[in-house]
């Protein structure tokens, strides 16, 4: 296995080794490895002919110094989880320095306004820090394909639409979200949750879920009040937003559309820690 420290090695390496190859797939992740990542990088090797992964946790999209010093850092666990998949797989885990050199700022990015919901509004800057981190390691990686999971849904239109107005050539592609047996969403964040708070955390699923049924016959503000309600009895947990947006606009859905696909989002705290999920409502 090649793991690459320094941009300069990889561009090298792949610009030796990929002379007479085509298809580059590349998984971007800010490391503490699951099985959704894992997915990501199967379905990656089964369609190209070389994959690289990225291991960063990016500080330009945090507005939580506290979350950025917390977010979990398993680089040996990680390399170990990706040998389960390929050892031909490329591993790149820059420093800051290599990313941003001495100027760790953000880019300003247009997104159409897919940036100003949800996560943009109680995340000031996250979405220009994820433009700018995935722009650079799509500029040092050139692949012909991205996997996203879509737990981060948001994200994921958003890189779709920066892919589009910067006339990048990479194809981004949309992958299942990957959830534990009880229902909650993979992420990096699980890890820092006690056994009792991720049990307790599979109410968040168990809740959209419930959302999903009534969505078919109520209007979407019965459903979000239902959502507040429910949240409001559980005091172990803090429900920042419950929105139901249009998929391709992320705009709230305010009277329901039949040739309209929808999706709820919620973030939710569990003592302090930041979960995400969503689920098709169509």
């Amino acid at each position: 296995m090649h793991i690459f420290s320094k941009k300069a090695d990889l561009i090298n390496y792949l610009k030796i080794n990929m002379l007479d190859k085509s298809g580059i797939g590349f998984v971007p992740t800010m490391g503490a490895l699951h099985k959704g990542h894992l997915s990501l990088l199967k379905k990656s090797t089964e369609n190209n002919a070389t994959t690289v992964i990225s291991i960063f946790v990016n500080p330009t999209q945090f507005n939580n110094t506290e979350d950025l010093e917390k977010y979990p850092r398993t680089l040996p666990n990680d390399i170990e989880k990706i040998k389960t998949i390929s050892d031909e797989i490329l591993v790149y885990a820059p420093t800051v320095e290599d990313i941003y050199g001495g100027n760790l700022t953000s880019e300003h990015f247009n997104f159409d306004g897919l940036e100003n919901q949800m996560e943009g509004k109680f995340r000031p800057g996250h979405f220009d820090g994820v433009g700018t981190v995935v722009k650079r390691l799509f500029e040092i990686i050139k692949p012909t394909n991205a996997y996203f999971g879509e737990k981060d849904f948001q994200q994921l239109q958003i890189v779709k639409k920066m892919v589009e107005k910067e006339k990048l050539p990479v194809t981004v592609i949309g992958c299942p979200i990957y959830r534990e047996p009880s229902g909650l969403a993979m992420s990096s964040r699980n890890e820092r949750l006690s056994e009792q708070e991720r049990q307790e955390a599979t109410f968040i699923f168990k809740t959209i879920t419930e959302a999903k049924a009534r969505f078919k016959d109520n209007s979407s503000k019965k459903v979000l009040n239902f959502v507040s309600e429910a949240f409001k009895n559980h005091p172990n947990f803090e429900l920042e937003y419950f929105e139901i947006a249009d998929e391709a606009t992320l705009l709230p859905c305010i009277r329901k559309n039949k040739n309209k696909r929808y999706r709820a989002f919620i973030a939710v705290f569990v003592n302090k820690i930041r979960l995400i999920d969503t689920i098709s409502l169509n």
